[in-house]
């Protein structure tokens, strides 16, 4: 299936959404939200602007759910909104100056503008499902809404985990699936739900859809966490050093602490300096750090697919649909 026709019409439904803002007395309010989006400002462009992928599988679900993937644009949209508004306060609350190899909202405009900027995508995003009354009886756009709220609290609950487990010491693998749970399956799954929602799919359905992208955001973190540490930098766009030296606590690093072993004893010291980040690699791996991830990425990976078998994607949206989780779940390390 040629994913062009579906990738223009998401960046037409966006342009539209966020064009409630364009107006005299906040055109540079507009401008805000058009650079973080990537349309506009130095570097502007499909770089800039990210791949799309959850507004994609939006759609997708809804065409290989039997449904009509244009209308469900509004939704889409919304996703992909909810996406961004997590982006603009996520550098803030990170203190991260780039996104995409551009300067973040909040170092070209300020913290305080910058947290306007994720309020009106966060607001656009509600608008924006709301829009979905144009082709769908209320009770379908309300059960919608009724997901993509349920979902944004799930967002804000991960956040909160991840925030707080930053000042504590005493963390566990099990203390890690409820964070990344919120913080990157919630809005996956939210993805598939709702697309087979609008494309006419049964309850039983749903759920496995909603529980393919469930999975599917957890494999997709562990990876990312696998990539962090052991990921070749030309390939992944970022130092693989990064996530050790920023303490982050990944699964790799937690299956190692447990452990109590050298990697254990030297994370307890204090942050990791650059020039140690290869010996300390090489001390996480030969503890089980390493295999105790690739083990919990392929267990979601099965999971995910197996949701997929259930769900029973139709036609080309539906095999467009596998090949997109393939090319998720089978990341160059």
């Amino acid at each position: 299936m040629d994913l062009k026709p579906l990738l223009s019409d998401i960046e037409l439904e966006l342009q539209k959404q966020v064009s409630r803002l364009d107006a005299p007395r906040t055109k540079q309010f507009h401008e805000m939200l058009t650079y973080h989006m990537g349309w506009t400002g130095e570097g502007a462009g499909p770089d800039a602007a990210g791949k799309r992928i959850r507004p994609l599988m939006v759609l997708l679900s809804t065409a290989a759910s039997g449904g009509n993937w244009q209308s469900a644009l509004p939704a889409a949209a919304a996703i992909e909104l909810v996406h961004n508004f997590s982006l603009v306060h996520d550098d803030i609350q990170d203190n991260s100056p780039k996104r995409r190899g551009r300067d973040t909202a909040w170092v070209k405009w300020g913290a305080p503008m910058a947290i306007n900027v994720g309020d009106a995508l966060f607001v656009i995003s509600n608008q924006a499902i709301i829009d979905l009354k144009e082709n769908y009886p209320a009770e379908i756009v309300v059960r919608a809404a009724e997901i993509l709220n349920n979902t944004c609290l799930e967002l804000t609950r991960g956040q909160y985990l991840d925030i707080s487990y930053e000042e504590r010491t005493d963390l566990t693998v099990e203390d890690y699936w409820p964070m990344i749970a919120g913080k990157t399956a919630a809005l996956l799954s939210a993805c598939c739900h709702i697309g087979s929602l609008l494309g006419g799919a049964d309850d039983s359905k749903q759920e496995a859809y909603r529980s393919f992208g469930h999975y599917l955001g957890l494999a997709f973190q562990v990876q990312d966490d696998i990539l962090g540490i052991w990921g070749d930098e030309a390939v992944i766009g970022k130092s693989a050093a990064s996530d050790l030296v920023e303490g982050k606590n990944s699964l790799p690093v937690l299956a190692g602490l447990g452990k109590k072993g050298k990697f254990a004893e030297r994370w307890a010291q204090g942050p990791i300096q650059p020039k140690e980040v290869e010996e300390v690699k090489r001390s996480l791996a030969s503890e089980g750090g390493l295999i105790a991830a690739q083990d919990a990425s392929k267990q979601m990976t099965d999971l995910a697919l197996m949701s997929l078998r259930e769900a029973d994607p139709q036609g080309e949206a539906g095999e467009a649909l596998s090949e997109l989780a393939d090319k998720l779940l089978k990341r160059d390390q």
